[in-house]
């Protein structure tokens, strides 16, 4: 059944291949910057990953005024003042976002500084409050699973306070989103495990909740095909040049999706897991993922059994009867989850991960019930709901 009324937008420009990075200089010419400011962490630059964008630049007009690498793992106010500081003092015109979750959304941050003025991020957090465009921004992303680079949110931490704050306009969208599969080949295989399930999770709940739409659901399904059919190659062969560029499409696939059609449980019980127990995003979404379908099940079996096409592929999924596909999916999910434990050490349980304590359970099932993601989600939940879910994954 089509939906009555829905909307789909995304105005990032994707730039994809084995010589995308090349293209940089020549897109940002088209924005009319030729100063652009670097933002990345020190794992990034430790591991050579600007050497190939340093060299994109060394024939061309425009130069790289400032390599700013002093993001931490959890980006924070502090961080994104000194970025703004840094690029007004080397007259740059525009940012490029080489990293992960948290250097994107240290950049979308700085980017709303350095054309705002002042250093007060605090009332341009929330919603749509952003008054203009900004400056021309980029992201290279170098991991394969946040989808950042193509979403309108941005959330940075206030360490003071002890509060996330959360940004959401359409002008924090990068101008474009660079993928090239030499900035994931050296991605050890632990995070290149968690990111695809983070991809996979994107797109599967953007898939199977709510606000899904005919648009969100062709980007969702050809993303959980990619992963399927690319993550157990690139993990025998981290060089895959071929593979990393299929897992980085779709992670941006999957950011694409779910930017348009929201998530659901999941990301609930994973945003409340990660801030009682301070664990990485995509583990969460790994250890909660089977269960939500499992219990979503008796209201959306239909759209969980037709995951079963791109997880496994036409022969199994012709081969397994109609009623059997929803549970054969979950099955799917589960031993691909079974493979990653062996193979990249990511835990499937919550014990397994040796940082949740039972009696943290209770605390987590209260945050996840005040998650904006369970909006979403096909099945109403109830707190005990909740913690029966949590039980599961134990």
């Amino acid at each position: 059944m089509s939906k009555p009324y829905y909307e789909f937008f995304c105005p990032v420009k994707i730039i994809a291949g084995h010589a995308a990075l090349e293209h940089i200089p020549f897109e940002l010419a088209t924005l009319g910057a030729k100063r652009p400011m670097i933002i990345t962490d020190k794992g990034v630059r430790t591991n050579h990953l600007l050497a190939p964008i340093e060299a994109a630049f060394e024939s061309t007009e425009t130069v790289i005024g400032y390599i700013f690498d002093d993001v931490p793992p959890d980006s924070s106010l502090e961080t994104v003042r000194k970025a703004a500081q840094l690029y007004k003092e080397n007259n740059c015109d525009a940012i490029i976002a080489v990293g992960g979750g948290s250097v994107i959304d240290t950049s979308k941050a700085t980017n709303i500084l350095v054309t705002e003025g002042g250093d007060d991020l605090l009332k341009y957090s929330g919603a749509h409050n952003l008054p203009q465009a900004l400056q021309p921004f980029f992201v290279i992303p170098t991991t394969s699973g946040t989808g950042s680079e193509v979403t309108m949110v941005a959330v940075v931490s206030d360490p003071e306070k002890n509060v996330k704050m959360a940004f959401a306009s359409y002008y924090l969208m990068p101008h474009a989103a660079i993928l090239d599969p030499r900035m994931t080949q050296t991605l050890p295989p632990h995070l290149t495990a968690m990111t695809a399930m983070d991809a996979m999770t994107h797109a599967i709940e953007a898939y199977s909740c709510m606000a899904h739409n005919p648009i969100s659901d062709a980007y969702a399904t050809a993303a959980i095909k990619k992963i399927a059919d690319n993550l157990f190659n690139v993990l025998d062969t981290p060089t895959d040049a071929h593979g990393r560029l299929e897992l980085a499409q779709a992670s941006t696939m999957a950011g694409i999706a779910f930017s348009n059609s929201m998530v659901g449980l999941v990301h609930s019980l994973g945003h409340a897991l990660g801030a009682v127990a301070h664990l990485p995003h995509g583990l969460c979404m790994n250890l909660f993922l089977p269960y939500v379908l499992e219990y979503n099940k008796e209201e959306n079996g239909d759209k969980i059994a037709e995951l079963l096409l791109p997880l496994a592929g036409a022969d199994i999924y012709a081969q397994t009867p109609a009623h059997l596909r929803a549970d054969k999916a979950i099955s799917m999910l589960l031993a691909i989850r079974d493979r990653l434990f062996v193979l990249a050490k990511l835990p499937r349980t919550l014990q397994e991960t040796g940082k949740v304590t039972e009696d943290q359970l209770d605390e987590v099932a209260e945050k996840a019930l005040n998650d904006g993601s369970i909006i979403y989600n096909p099945k109403e939940a109830t707190l005990d709901d909740l913690k029966t879910i949590l039980k599961k994954a134990w």
